[in-house]
């Protein structure tokens, strides 16, 4: 197994769901950083589970113990180790059916693949609580775009058959990336932020689950970023955001819908604005070539429903090879894409932090 990422910035996460501990160790980071710490507890809040009706009634602190890396609040130049205690386990709700593969789950893939030797509890090393470390790996390498002017948002694009407002890709602002920033369930039109959980407490009053999508965005970037072929912008960031548990697609700009488009409609179409290069339309999401253009970077994220519901479902019995029903009583999410959002950023960061870094060198630009 690996779970190492990275050409000049590495990160290498460890631990499992119901462990001691998870964590993350980073590699590679620029030193002389100022580390926000509050800043990190806030992007770690984003990522806790909240009382809503979405979220597992699991409760962990996800406070980051930063074991080495930092001194006098700045980056050393060295691995930066952020260690996440684990607190709130309830590990006899798995011990119970852990011969049972959970349909959607690793439980059979991970059988298979490490012998059986695999830890089962709450998914091990396969979890989402793996995303908590990266979050934290995430907000470092956030800290250091923000020193460049470089700023990240999303908002929740849709939950079932409701979608939100899509962002102007020509025209994105800081102060919109920051107000979507404070919000618990981030949406363009406010109206939909009620709507979606409607529909989530609709799935979980029928021990169900749904997905979404989020659409994120990245203004600040310079033009010339990437390289073509195997170093192209959307292959970095896709490596990294596939990584995300429950992540099913990725698109960048218009996506799939350009394919119903005319090359006339889908090229965008260059002007110079004052001194700046810019694009009267963004359906390439702001790179061209696998190269950034200078124009705002968008793309989204498809998520699935929660693989663990109430509802019975058909699988097997591992140990005796033969059908098996199952019935899950653990805690978990009607809906994990509130909370991936600030997961989804962190990926985008870390992945834009170790292209900057890889190109311009160890301050980068």
């Amino acid at each position: 197994m690996s779970s190492i990422w990275g050409e000049r910035l590495k990160i290498s996460l460890f631990g499992e769901s119901h462990g001691p501990g998870i964590g993350v160790v980073v590699d590679g980071f620029p030193s002389g950083i100022t580390v926000d710490v509050e800043k990190i507890g806030m992007e770690m809040g984003r990522r806790r589970p909240k009382s809503s009706a979405y979220s597992t009634p699991r409760k962990e602190a996800d406070e980051v113990e930063i074991l080495s890396g930092v001194f006098q609040g700045r980056t050393t130049g060295t691995p930066i180790c952020g260690l996440i205690r684990n607190t709130d386990t309830r590990s006899q709700d798995y011990e119970r059916t852990s011969h049972l593969a959970r349909p959607g789950h690793a439980d059979y893939t991970g059988y298979v693949r490490y012998g059986g030797f695999n830890d089962f509890r709450g998914g091990g090393h396969f979890s989402a609580r793996l995303t908590a470390p990266l979050v934290f790996a995430g907000a470092l390498a956030r800290q250091y775009l923000e020193s460049k002017a470089i700023y990240i948002g999303s908002h929740i694009y849709r939950i079932g058959d409701v979608q939100d407002v899509g962002f102007d890709m020509t025209r994105i602002s800081r102060e919109q990336l920051q107000q979507l920033w404070r919000m618990e369930m981030p949406v363009n039109d406010a109206s939909c932020a009620n709507a979606y959980m409607e529909i989530i407490e609709e799935a979980r009053s029928q021990g169900d689950s749904v997905g979404g999508i989020i659409e994120t965005a990245v203004i600040g970037l310079p033009a010339g970023l990437g390289s073509p072929i195997f170093g192209n912008v959307e292959g970095r960031l896709a490596s990294m955001l596939f990584s995300i548990p429950a992540v099913k697609g990725v698109e960048f700009g218009t996506g799939f819908a350009i394919t119903g488009m005319k090359g006339s409609e889908a090229n965008d179409s260059f002007y110079m604005d004052g001194d700046q290069v810019r694009t009267r339309t963004n359906h390439n999401g702001g790179i061209n070539g696998g190269i950034t253009n200078g124009m705002p970077l968008v793309f989204r994220v498809a998520f699935k429903p929660t693989s663990s519901i109430a509802k019975a479902q058909d699988t097997i019995d591992i140990m005796k090879m033969e059908n098996a029903k199952l019935e899950i009583k653990g805690r978990h999410d009607a809906c994990i894409v509130p909370r991936a959002v600030p997961v989804v950023e962190a990926a985008c960061a870390i992945a834009l932090c170790d292209l900057m870094l890889a190109q311009f060198g160890s301050q980068g630009q």
